[in-house]
């Protein structure tokens, strides 16, 4: 079927879930996540991929095995698509982003040197300043306190160098715009102007070529 947004329910859904984060309360209304939440996300998905790439869900249950909080449910739905997107909704409205929200350690050292350097530091300005112009934010994440090592204090692109990961973001309220295909184009209109981010990293940054950590 074809995407015509998320009805109502999807939003009370989530309201309930985050007053009685339950077993009980889940599977008393897991026809209404399945149905409102669940399938719209999907249907959007599979409309997107030809642009951007075949989607994934991550699974609703949180992994409480090192948390205090043990709370077993997410309290959004979230997806990724192959080419690099990032999608939630929850009832706090929808959300989409693209980017490197956190960067390995190689990924850093790579990032900072190009964030210092004239003409590349000043090509990320220039793409954070256009996706400002439209809209959207562009914020870094896990920012030091300070400037990293071997960096000045004072460097023009201060912030920037201090951050650990970088992307494009947009988060919309709930209104009833969210159960029509207004959704679409608004998430659609966010991964399109963060593309030239996304180039921008993947030229300058690219992935981690570290061995990922072992499982605790």
């Amino acid at each position: 079927m074809a995407f015509r947004g998320w009805p109502d329910e999807a939003i009370e859904f989530f309201d309930g879930l985050e007053i009685d984060n339950s077993k009980s309360y889940w599977q008393e209304h897991k026809d209404v996540y399945d149905r409102c939440v669940k399938t719209p996300m999907e249907e959007l998905l599979a409309e997107m991929a030809e642009e951007f790439g075949a989607g994934k869900i991550f699974r609703p249950y949180r992994d409480v095995r090192f948390s205090k909080d043990k709370a077993p449910y997410k309290t959004n739905i979230a997806a990724t698509t192959a080419k690099g997107g990032y999608i939630a909704l929850s009832a706090a409205g929808l959300a989409a982003g693209a980017g490197m929200y956190m960067m390995a350690t190689d990924q850093l050292d790579r990032y900072r040197r190009a964030v210092a350097s004239e003409a590349q530091g000043q090509a990320l300005e220039q793409i954070i300043t256009a996706l400002e112009k439209q809209g959207h934010e562009c914020t870094p994440h896990g920012a030091l306190k300070t400037a990293p090592r071997g960096y000045p204090r004072d460097h023009p692109r201060i912030d920037l160098l201090r951050a650990k990961g970088l992307t494009a973001w947009h988060e919309w309220q709930p209104g009833p715009w969210l159960s029509t295909a207004t959704a679409k184009t608004r998430v659609v209109s966010l991964l399109r102007a963060s593309e030239p981010l996304k180039e921008w990293l993947g030229e300058h940054v690219g992935d981690s070529t570290l061995p990922e950590p072992e499982p605790r």
